[in-house]
């Protein structure tokens, strides 16, 4: 999976990054499970996998601030 910039998810609607940021917490808890067995091909992919989570939900925020301003 490549990286998510943040350009891409902004042109996502807000359900398809809810779905993305589940997709994105599954596969982190799995890579968790494996980097606690010891059999962890890939660790940078952890930090990789942090961001993206990171970033979409800066992104969700940033879209209800701008929701919350336009209202008043």
């Amino acid at each position: 999976m490549a990286l998510l910039r943040p350009k891409e998810i902004r042109e996502m609607s807000r359900e398809e990054r809810l779905e993305k940021l589940r997709e994105l917490r599954a596969e982190l808890a799995r890579l968790r499970v494996q980097a606690h067995r010891g059999s962890l091909e890939n660790p940078g992919r952890l930090r990789e996998i942090r961001k993206a989570i990171a970033r979409i939900l800066t992104i969700e925020r940033e879209e209800q601030l701008k929701a919350s301003g336009a209202e008043k």
